[in-house]
């Protein structure tokens, strides 16, 4: 088996769900058994959203890049990376470190093409959304991205940010609210795409209509690190 190197800490809770998320995944009966993994949580590196949209010029990328060099030294064969906006360094990050980072975005979208989804609902950061990223692959895959409209958009912000990352209760009414909205313009599938709204996947019975990025990027890691469990594994194109 390999080790998996994971750059954790933004956020801080989504990278504890998704240690829970890769053992639960991993075919494996006893400790012995499991994959090797190291896990460098550094919540201090700046805020990846404020820094694409221009509101920051801490650029985040040279703390990943250290923290990544912390994990080769450690022993990591492959790194993944539980935030989704910081998929935006992806290119960056993989070829200062030399080593493979799993890319949930373009593994999620691998799999949309493969149940040959046409249209998706983004739920997603500002600066995920600003970056095109999650609406380029998509479409490089044949697949519609919908955008929720300004205002729902910024409700979904302060969810994220005044709530979830706060440690404060959130309005799943209003969650639900902007699912339908996105529903409503003929999405096929809701892709969460940020780690903060798996948190609430994991703590809400959400229907299969919702597309989770994060239980896509702990599957693949348990598939290139260490055996996956059949009911979690996608089918790949």
């Amino acid at each position: 088996m390999k080790t998996l190197g994971i750059i954790g800490g933004l956020g801080p809770m989504a990278t504890a769900y998704f240690l829970q998320l890769i053992t639960q995944m991993s075919d494996a009966q006893t400790d012995q058994e499991h994959m090797e993994i190291v896990i460098y949580s550094k919540p201090a590196i700046p805020d990846r959203t404020r820094y694409i949209l221009g509101q920051s010029t801490d650029s985040p990328l040279d703390d990943m890049i250290a923290v990544g060099e912390k994990l080769k030294q450690m022993g990591a064969d492959i790194i993944a990376i539980p935030c989704i906006t910081a998929h935006y360094f992806h290119r960056q990050l993989e070829e200062q470190l030399g080593v493979p980072i799993i890319h949930a975005i373009r593994e999620s979208a691998l799999w949309l093409e493969k149940e040959k989804v046409q249209t998706v609902g983004v739920l997603a950061t500002d600066g995920t959304l600003q970056s095109g990223l999650v609406q380029d692959i998509l479409t490089e895959h044949g697949i519609q991205p919908l955008l929720l409209k300004d205002e729902s958009q910024r409700e979904l912000m302060g969810m994220i940010y005044d709530g979830i990352k706060a440690g404060k209760p959130y309005d799943m009414n209003c969650f639900m609210r902007l699912s339908d909205e996105l529903l409503a313009q003929g999405a096929q599938k809701l892709l969460l795409a940020c780690t903060e709204l798996s948190l609430i996947k994991r703590d809400h019975p959400l229907s299969d209509r919702y597309l989770d990025l994060l239980e896509v990027l702990a599957g693949k890691a348990v598939e290139r690190c260490g055996k996956i469990r059949e009911e979690y594994r996608l089918p790949t194109v």
